[in-house]
């Protein structure tokens, strides 16, 4: 494969278009992850015999939304030396998750004085990466897992807002929403998994959930076995800060064979329910249910079926509302080691 840490080339001075040198046609390109893809094409016999190398033309392709994730610009070609197609191209430090990429192709012969002939380029084709897979978010797991800290004990889970709930009798559900794009860019969840947000992380000195809150005044909670039993599955989401010390852990609780369930299966990692270093749900021997949360990361937990809001109740939050420490579609640092891996963001 192509690890396109053996070379980097820039069109210029030295490279003359040639027309004995055969054009690539009908790319293809497949086998796309994160952070690689598979490339080939066709090429006609003429002039075949003398290449010598193939240079590649990525670029990320121009969109307002487009992520800044990482290095802003693309390497203008990469080089390889022919090989039989197709072939793999591999390179976490220039190539993100869920992102459009335009790509051509030339052939090349090496001279004797160290320049190129090259042939006119290709067509250029679109092709867009893919989520991190079960490897990637199990790797983030472990790095979220080294910082998670001790277990502290809590009862509700809870959920701050601006609006005070709608009446019961016309709204008795909270229902799934899709979720935003905090968080890391490759996170299979992002824009795809519906369900609704909650809290649960708790003041170490109380016991009880903040007085402050970073999304309204209003907040709706409910006791923690309603949403998190024996019959729920927890799933790992991903691990993110955003240019702070502190850290954030996403986590999926689906009721077990609920569409959110089929969803985070095989996309997500599970979770051991009682026995994982976030969030815990323990059988005691009176046969009660006893939860923890990790205290060292926040943790933004997604429940991913309706809530009937009349087994929960209302407060007012009583401190202050710090909108600042929001995480609605929050970039992730890129630079972070503590929560990045060696794969597109």
């Amino acid at each position: 494969y192509l690890n396109c840490s053996a070379g980097v080339a820039s069109a210029g001075n030295g490279m003359a278009v040639v027309g004995d040198l055969p054009v690539p046609q009908n790319i293809c390109i497949s086998n796309i992850t994160c952070d690689s893809f598979r490339i080939s094409w066709d090429m006609t016999e003429l002039g075949r015999e003398r290449i010598t190398h193939f240079f590649i033309d990525l670029n990320k392709k121009e969109n307002q939304d487009s992520n800044k994730f990482k290095h802003k610009e693309i390497p203008t070609k990469l080089v390889a030396k022919a090989v039989p197609l197709p072939m793999t191209v591999r390179g976490h430090w220039f190539l993100s998750p869920r992102t459009e990429y335009t790509v051509s192709v030339q052939t090349a012969a090496k001279k004797p004085d160290g320049e190129y002939d090259v042939s006119p380029w290709s067509e250029i084709v679109q092709f867009c990466t893919a989520d991190y897979s079960l490897l990637h978010l199990n790797q983030l797991l472990q790095k979220a897992e080294l910082v998670s800290g001790r277990m502290l004990p809590f009862s509700v889970f809870y959920r701050n807002q601006q609006e005070a709930l709608l009446h019961p009798d016309r709204c008795r559900h909270l229902l799934p929403a899709v979720k935003d794009d905090s968080g890391s860019h490759g996170s299979p969840i992002s824009g795809k998994l519906r369900g609704i947000f909650f809290s649960c992380n708790t003041e170490f000195n109380t016991g009880e959930p903040p007085q402050d809150s970073p999304y309204g005044p209003h907040r709706f909670q409910i006791r923690a076995d309603l949403l998190f039993n024996l019959s729920t599955n927890i799933y790992f989401g991903d691990f993110y800060c955003m240019y702070t010390s502190y850290h954030y852990v996403i986590l999926v609780l689906a009721p077990a064979g609920s569409g959110g369930d089929a969803f985070c299966r095989g996309r997500l990692p599970l979770l051991d329910r009682s026995g994982n270093a976030f969030l815990t749900c323990r059988a005691e021997t009176d046969g009660s249910l006893s939860f923890c949360h990790a205290q060292d990361v926040i943790l933004e937990v997604i429940y991913t079926e309706p809530v009937d809001v009349t087994l929960g109740s209302v407060t007012r939050v009583s401190g202050h509302q710090l909108m600042s420490l929001s995480t609605a579609n929050a970039k992730k640092d890129p630079s972070c080691k503590v929560c990045n891996i060696s794969a597109g963001r």
